[in-house]
Order: C-alpha cells, then sequence, then structure tokens
C-alpha cells in the first residue's frame, strides 16, 4: 500500500512524502521551478549552469568530492537534471540515513559557495559542443526545432545555453539567479520509500527551516502565430540525417494531454507500434524511431525522431507524415486501442515498484500543481474512445503545427523533395 502525505512548512515550503513499506530503499528529490524558459536571453543556459555549480562545493562540504563520499556514505549517488521548467537534485539513499541524506541536500541548496566557476564553465562549455558542427551551427534536431516553435521567446532557447552565453555567466549572474529562484515558495521536497511521513516532515523541519526568500517574478507567456508547416536542414559531416517532426502541442493543463499519451504509444510505443513495424520491420530504414512530449504552463510539443540515411529520408518523412494524418481521419480500432491500454496501464501497476517513479509522480506533480492518484490516471485513459483520440489527433497534427528538422549530410535535391511532401501534406489536410 502506496500513501501520500503532504505537509507545507512555517517558510512555504512544501514536502511530500510517499510511504512504500513494501521496498528497501529511498529516493529523495528536491525540486525548484526553474529551468531555461527562466533565464534571460543574453545569459541562456544560466538555470542549467547553477545547477552544475552546486556541485562543487558548500561551506559544509568545501569540495565537490566531500559531498560525493558523504553521499556514498549513506548508499546515495546525487544527480541532478534541468528542464525548461524545473531543476531537480535527487539521489536514493538507505532508510536509515534519510535524515542525512535531507541535510546534504540542504548544504547543496543552502549553503553553496559557488567556487570552481572556471572549471566548471569548461565543463559546461565541453557538453555544448557536443551540439554544434565544425562551423559553429546548431546541430540538436530538439533544439533547432524548439526554436522553430518559439522563435525570440527563452523556450527556443537551448536550456543548456550557447558557448557566448555560457563564457559571459558571471558568479553575480548565479548569485542573483539563486536568491531569485532557489525559494521555499518555489521548491518542493519529497521522499519515497520505506519511511514515514512524520519522520520525513520532521527532517525536512530540521534541514530546511532557514531557508528563506521572496516572491518570484512573473514569468514571459510563449505565444504562437505559426501557420504553415516549417522546415530546417542543416548540413553536417555524419553517415546519417537526424530528423525531428515536431508538432505543437497542447499545454500542461490541456484535457488531452493524455490522449497524447495514447497517441504517442499508437505510434511510438514499442515493438507494436506503427512507426516501429512500419520503418524498421517492413521497410528496413531506421534502427530505432521514438516520439517525445513536451507540455509547458501554455504551449507543449509532440515530437518524432529517428537517424536514417540520408537516401531515405523522403520516405521516412513521407510514411510518417501518412502515419499521422490516418490517426486524424481513421477511427482506431478496438484491438489496437485496448492493446495499447493495457501497456499502459501495466506501466502504472510497475511504477508502484519505483521510489524514483512515484517521486516524479508526487514530487514533480506537487511542483508543477497536477498532483494525480495513478487511480485517476487509470480511470481516465479508460474512458478515452477512439473518437476522442481522432479528434485529439486531427488537432495535434495540423499542418499548422507542423515544424520538421533534419540535420546530416543533405543535399539539395533531398531537401527539395522533403519540402515538396510537406506542401503535399498541408494540401491533403485542407481538402480532408
Amino acid at each position: 500500500m502506496i500513501t501520500r502525505r503532504k505537509k507545507v512548512l512555517a517558510n512555504g515550503l512544501r514536502v511530500v512524502a510517499v510511504e512504500m513499506p513494501h521496498l528497501h530503499s529511498v529516493e529523495i528529490a528536491v525540486y525548484i521551478r526553474v529551468g531555461g524558459r527562466n533565464d534571460p536571453q543574453q545569459q541562456a543556459g544560466l538555470s542549467h549552469f547553477l545547477e552544475h555549480m552546486l556541485f562543487r562545493g558548500n561551506e559544509d562540504y568545501p569540495a565537490g568530492i566531500d559531498l560525493e563520499v558523504a553521499f556514498d556514505a549513506i548508499g546515495g549517488s546525487v544527480n541532478a537534471a534541468t528542464d525548461e521548467e524545473s531543476t531537480c537534485y535527487f539521489s536514493r539513499v538507505h532508510p536509515r540515513h534519510v535524515e542525512k541524506g535531507l541535510q546534504l541536500f540542504a548544504s547543496m541548496l543552502l549553503r553553496s559557495t559557488l567556487t570552481g566557476l572556471d572549471v566548471e564553465k569548461r565543463i559546461i562549455t565541453e557538453e555544448a559542443l557536443e551540439d554544434i558542427n565544425d562551423r559553429g551551427e546548431e546541430t540538436n534536431p530538439s533544439n533547432l526545432s524548439s526554436k522553430m516553435m518559439w522563435p525570440g521567446h527563452p523556450l527556443g532557447m537551448p536550456t543548456i545555453g550557447y558557448l557566448e552565453t555560457i563564457n559571459a555567466i558571471t558568479e553575480q549572474d548565479l548569485r542573483r539567479h539563486l536568491a531569485s529562484f532557489y525559494v521555499p515558495s518555489n521548491s518542493v521536497v519529497v521522499v519515497a520509500g520505506d519511511i514515514k511521513a512524520d519522520r520525513i516532515f520532521s527532517a525536512c523541519e530540521d534541514a530546511f527551516a532557514d531557508w528563506s526568500g521572496q516572491p518570484l517574478p512573473a514569468l514571459l507567456r510563449a505565444t504562437g502565430d505559426q501557420h504553415r508547416p516549417q522546415s530546417l536542414f542543416v548540413r553536417d559531416a555524419d553517415s546519417q540525417v537526424n530528423l525531428q517532426i515536431a508538432f505543437r502541442g497542447f499545454a500542461r493543463p490541456d484535457p488531452r494531454i493524455m490522449t497524447t499519451r495514447l497517441i504517442r504509444r499508437i505510434l511510438c510505443g514499442g515493438g507494436s507500434s506503427r512507426l516501429h513495424l512500419l520503418l524498421r520491420e517492413k521497410l528496413g530504414i531506421v534502427y530505432s524511431v521514438d516520439a517525445s512530449i513536451s507540455a509547458y504552463d501554455e504551449t507543449g510539443s509532440f515530437g518524432i525522431e529517428l537517424a536514417t540515411a540520408p537516401e531515405n529520408l523522403p520516405l521516412a518523412v513521407r510514411e510518417i507524415l501518412n502515419q499521422v494524418r490516418r490517426l486524424a481521419v481513421e477511427a482506431v480500432g478496438d484491438e489496437e486501442l485496448a492493446r495499447v491500454k493495457d501497456g499502459y496501464f501495466f506501466d502504472l501497476e510497475y511504477s508502484r515498484d519505483s521510489t524514483y517513479e512515484m517521486q516524479v509522480r508526487y514530487g514533480w506533480g506537487e511542483l508543477m500543481d497536477i498532483v494525480r492518484e495513478l487511480e485517476e490516471d487509470h480511470a481516465e485513459a479508460a474512458a478515452i474512445d477512439a473518437h476522442q483520440l481522432k479528434e485529439a489527433a486531427a488537432a495535434l497534427f495540423a499542418p499548422c503545427n507542423l515544424n520538421l528538422v533534419a540535420v546530416g549530410p543533405l543535399k539539395a535535391g533531398l531537401k527539395r523533395e522533403v519540402e515538396k511532401i510537406l506542401l503535399d501534406y498541408e494540401q491533403e489536410c485542407t481538402r480532408e
């Protein structure tokens, strides 16, 4: 039996305790509602840079290795991730050492010394160079499609930043960002595993009671004014073309998000999914094909990604667009829809055995004000019928939402052929 309890500390910090007594480990995570979309344009990458810097030492553990050794001693291995809207610090620890684990996170977040900036700057630069070709051009298809969908907005900037903005970040910038966003009212601590909620609440009071800070500045909302399909081609010295077809999608509060999850599974949900069977098993033109959903406060996207030989690019694009249009005009059969739903239900059940998945569900969910129980997700997915799925697909895969990025050894003829396929897609959808 999984039991979730929540307490708000006097300073506004939300603490979520997920009791999972059938397990033998604990996952601690601290979520901060700050990410790439909070970075000023001239300081792109600032949130990600700050996340890195908190590992370099603090008043209690002066060097990064001191912090790593301290986590090792309690069965942990601390890590972190920054995305467009949030930053998460997390580690698994042994149940006997939960209090110590929370103290370690408090040391990182509340007492960082922000030392070693120049070394970290070089590390992040190396990370950023992975997405840049020898001409200094961006080659990450996800970053490029985001820039097309949200031009001039922080959501269109790479979370890691640009070489020039990374190089320009100063200690003062980091301290200002830390003071602005790393405040208790903007944060959630979640602990999931073999714990008791009252013990967690008491430990968080001890570790985080001195944390304070002011309310946050308002976000710049993204707007959408795309009217036709867009495409971008970047030459890169590679043997394959990396392709992303990204559609402007639904915002996080949109009731069609669950339907979109089922659409993703129909297209790319495993060995029996449509694009896997078609592109890999039948045509043999990809090793793998995947799809992802991004849902933000006011907008979102649905992206399909693959790599293929240059000569296969037009065929891959044509077949993907045929399949998404098919979802928009043909009802999914009862057997396929039932199979996809069952796969989703199984994954919900499997998540009961994962402290990581429970902390994401209840910790990130609390941060974004969308906490949902497993039973709620099950019931919502179960109620979706073929008509709802078809309507959501028609809205999602409309030509005015379509953005295509291809990166690789491209020739002019290929570009023209792909652009013609996009035009045909627009015309066919208009006729329907």
